[in-house]
């Protein structure tokens, strides 16, 4: 689920990148590409009918999925994306090498927002392969999709944790 951007509660903005300097992903991340597609079938979604799935690649090589999950209020729907990123941290993960996101559109749908701050908060500046319906991919580097975010660096130092991670 992604930003409704204060429009009828039925209704979804979706943010569609049309990168014409996009690469295709290596062949290692086949297995990636695949996890986030099985994982989009798990996809709950009765409010926009739109269903992500998404697979997190770790420095040592296993994969978290992760689905969209949606709530009548909106606000509390979760993507794909953070399911993936937080199933991970929560299994003591704590270095990243590539995220897939996968849906049924026939565009190349990439993170909304929230979970491109997310992304650059838990993994750095990662690998995201975009897959639309028919399997097709697009590579794009975190930090391209995201080239001011919020860091840590802004927030006064006694409020710094020191816990982000190390890439």
């Amino acid at each position: 689920m992604r930003d409704s951007g204060g429009l009828d509660s039925h209704a979804t903005v979706f943010y569609i990148l049309r990168d014409p300097q996009y690469q295709s992903p290596p062949v290692k991340y086949q297995g990636l590409v695949k996890a986030a597609q099985n994982a989009k079938q798990y996809s709950y979604a009765p409010y926009s009918d739109f269903r992500v799935g998404a697979a997190l690649l770790t420095r040592a090589g296993k994969l978290y999925s992760g689905c969209n999950i949606e709530s009548s209020s909106f606000s509390l729907t979760i993507c794909a994306e953070r399911t993936a990123l937080f199933k991970a941290v929560s299994g003591a993960e704590r270095h990243f090498v590539a995220i897939a996101v996968a849906t049924d559109s026939d565009d190349f749908v990439p993170p909304c927002g929230a979970c491109r701050q997310v992304i650059h908060d838990l993994a750095g500046d990662i690998d995201v392969v975009l897959v639309n319906r028919r399997g097709k991919t697009r590579l794009h580097k975190s930090a391209a999709l995201l080239p001011h975010p919020f860091q840590d660096k802004l927030l006064p130092k006694h409020k710094r944790n020191g816990t982000r991670h190390s890439s």
